[in-house]
């Protein structure tokens, strides 16, 4: 298994979550943490946590779907970590709603945060993981991305790209000692899909949880780098 202590790692939509959840597992790794999100309350509150683990944790606010607040935070970032090895693209959103009535604005948002945001924050690490010849990069799209379904077109039309988008870069990299994986969890009990009316609180025994997905995570972290994830469906046990 490979060690992951003191490695740096960087996760978009951090602060809650799939994100959270996924920080908290590299900090009791022993892995040095930024987390990234719009709310900077919360992503305080996630820092001091993940402090308590013994690790270097900061945080950055920014739209992953503004290219240039990308590009200046993402630089920031890796100057204060002073490295990067592992990236975590999970910053996304969802609305439902039916074809026709979903707003075109809203259906841009949704593209432009899920493909177009995973697509900045990797262009700017990238060259870092280049420059050493190793990294990490996490792509989690979703069954969503793997199925069509009713009422979320706009998403599920952004999470197939995730897919084309991140198998493609795996393809392109893998030369370089850089592991491309690309998550495709079903349904998750996280903030977000307890407000779109897809899990609940109470659903412990029958819904992933957000920690499932950190550890499916760091066990394809701890592969020796000869061996590389390519990607991964996580499901309930429960139909």
């Amino acid at each position: 298994m490979s060690k992951l202590k003191n490695k740096k790692a960087i996760i978009t939509g951090g602060s809650r979550g799939l994100g959270k959840a996924t920080a908290i597992a590299f900090a009791k790794e022993g892995i040095d943490v930024a987390i990234t999100g719009r709310n900077e309350k919360i992503l305080k509150e996630t820092v001091s946590e993940l402090e308590a683990f013994g690790v270097k944790a900061i945080y950055s606010v920014f739209d992953v779907g503004n290219y240039e607040a990308v590009k200046s935070s993402i630089k920031t970032i890796i100057e204060t970590l002073g490295s990067v090895d592992i990236l975590v693209n999970n910053a996304g959103i969802a609305a439902v709603g039916s074809f026709n009535d979903m707003e075109v604005a809203l259906w841009n948002k949704i593209i432009q945060t899920n493909v177009m945001g995973m697509y900045y924050v990797t262009k700017e690490v990238l060259p870092h993981m280049l420059s050493k010849n190793e990294g990490d990069i996490i792509n989690v799209s979703s069954t969503a991305g793997l199925n069509g379904n009713a009422m979320v077109s706009a998403y599920s039309a952004s999470k197939f790209a995730v897919i084309g988008m991140s198998e493609s870069l795996m393809k392109e990299v893998r030369k370089n000692n850089i592991r491309v994986c690309t998550l495709t969890p079903s349904t998750i009990e996280s903030d977000m899909t307890i407000e779109l009316g897809f899990a609940n609180k109470d659903s412990q025994d029958n819904v992933l949880q957000p920690e499932d997905f950190a550890e499916l995570i760091i066990a394809g972290l701890k592969l020796p780098r000869r061996a590389m994830l390519k990607g991964a469906a996580l499901w309930s046990t429960n139909p």
